[in-house]
């Protein structure tokens, strides 16, 4: 069993695998890190399907030659079960090196969507 790429331990079926397949993220922080774990298994399908469509990018540029190495959540603020928005602080590592965001996120008719973020030095 492959595990995630998302660093929470579970093989990816079972974790970020099954939003991929169409089950809701019941959280900010895990539609953040299914996301991240859609860039490593490039699902461009995910990230167009959960970015909200006022932000949303016209097309979504995966680098072909990058490899997702680990995902650390630094912190969340809201984006719990009953929240509406919340952000997520989050640093992922890759072979093109290190991108530091802080990222807003909104749930609409029950769906998590990544709105946009703000990158740190």
């Amino acid at each position: 069993m492959t595990p995630c790429p998302c660093g929470l331990g579970d093989p990816y079926a079972a974790c970020c695998g099954r939003f991929h397949a169409g089950d809701l993220a019941p959280t900010a922080e895990r539609l953040m890190r299914s996301r991240y774990s859609a860039f490593a298994v490039r699902d461009e399908a995910y990230l167009r399907r959960t970015w909200h469509p006022s932000t949303r990018p016209r097309r979504i540029a995966l680098v072909p030659d990058q490899r997702w190495t680990r995902l650390d959540v630094l912190a969340v603020d809201r984006g719990g079960l009953f929240d509406t928005d919340g952000t997520v602080e989050f640093r992922a590592h890759s072979s093109a090196g290190d991108l530091h965001e802080h990222s807003r996120f909104v749930r609409e008719k029950g769906a998590w969507l990544y709105l946009d973020g703000v990158l740190t030095p």
